[in-house]
């Protein structure tokens, strides 16, 4: 029996949150403006209704965030964005103000984007983390003990010795519970938050509209400053449950087609990051 008491795996209440005075907040969730059909202003207006906040977290992209600023709907909007590591991992950087998430965006990832937008950047984890810190945002890690398979993730980029333990200290929060990962991973996550003690983040992941508020990040605040407060600080709760596997399959098949036109860069990209441990599964090997 696993228990943690900032983190609930059930069916988040938005409106049984705001009355315990809680801010709840999607913090992970994606557009049109990178791998998802889904319009900023539908997310939004569904956000108003269920009233939650909303980060939208486009993978190596700030437009989804500009094109929410103009948007005349009253939600607590989080500048976010997911940035491709290039040795694995996804940082979501989560900025104070849409100003910074924009200089962020124009020195530091647009010129280095592959051709392939939404797969890995040409900048590894750690010099992310080192960029950031000219500015005021919060960094966490999506889905820390996924994918299957894959070299993505910090504790499997860790555990495959491509990035170095120390990479903890330089990250304020992990997404305990990720709508689109296993119970088990987000379990992990879970337990490498509260061993490096770092603040907890929620997100559903979502590409599709009806995902959205599916996990929610919950904390006493008024303002999104307050809420991203809250995460540096660990005075968060995160409320949410995993998409049942047939709901990932109907994602999976809407994001597909996304990602199709850049099949060579993103498999190229997946190759460079599998290197590490294909070359330490050989040593071993050689040396056993």
């Amino acid at each position: 029996m696993h228990y943690y008491k900032d983190i609930i795996f059930q069916k988040p209440l938005p409106k049984e949150i705001r009355r315990l005075g809680l801010l709840p907040a999607d913090l992970h969730f994606h557009t049109r403006h990178s791998d998802s059909a889904t319009r900023v202003r539908d997310a939004l207006k569904l956000a108003a209704r269920q009233g939650i906040g909303l980060a939208i977290t486009d993978h190596n992209q700030a437009s989804g965030v500009v094109e929410a600023r103009g948007q005349k709907i009253n939600v607590p909007l989080v500048p976010g964005i997911e940035v491709s590591a290039n040795d694995g991992p996804h940082i979501l950087l989560y900025f104070y103000s849409v100003s910074d998430l924009l200089d962020f965006y124009r020195r530091h990832i647009e010129k280095n984007r592959r051709n392939g937008p939404f797969t890995a950047i040409r900048l590894s984890t750690p010099e992310i983390l080192e960029r950031r810190e000219d500015y005021s945002c919060i960094a966490a890690e999506a889905h820390p003990c996924g994918y299957a398979f894959l070299n993505r993730g910090v504790e499997r980029c860790v555990a495959g010795a491509c990035i170095g333990e120390e990479v903890f200290s330089r990250l304020d929060a992990l997404e305990v519970i990720c709508g689109g990962m296993a119970r088990s991973h987000n379990l992990k996550a879970a337990g490498l938050a509260v061993a490096h003690g770092l603040g907890r983040t929620g997100g559903t992941d979502g590409h599709l509209l009806h995902e959205l508020g599916g996990v929610v990040t919950c904390a006493e605040a008024d303002t999104v400053e307050e809420l991203l407060d809250a995460v540096r600080m660990k005075n968060t709760v995160v409320i949410g449950r995993e998409r049942p596997l047939v709901e990932k399959a109907v994602m999976g098949t809407a994001v597909l087609p996304h990602h199709l036109p850049y099949a060579i860069p993103i498999l190229q990209a997946r190759w460079e990051q599998s290197l590490p441990r294909i070359r330490k599964f050989v040593r071993s090997r050689l040396n056993g």
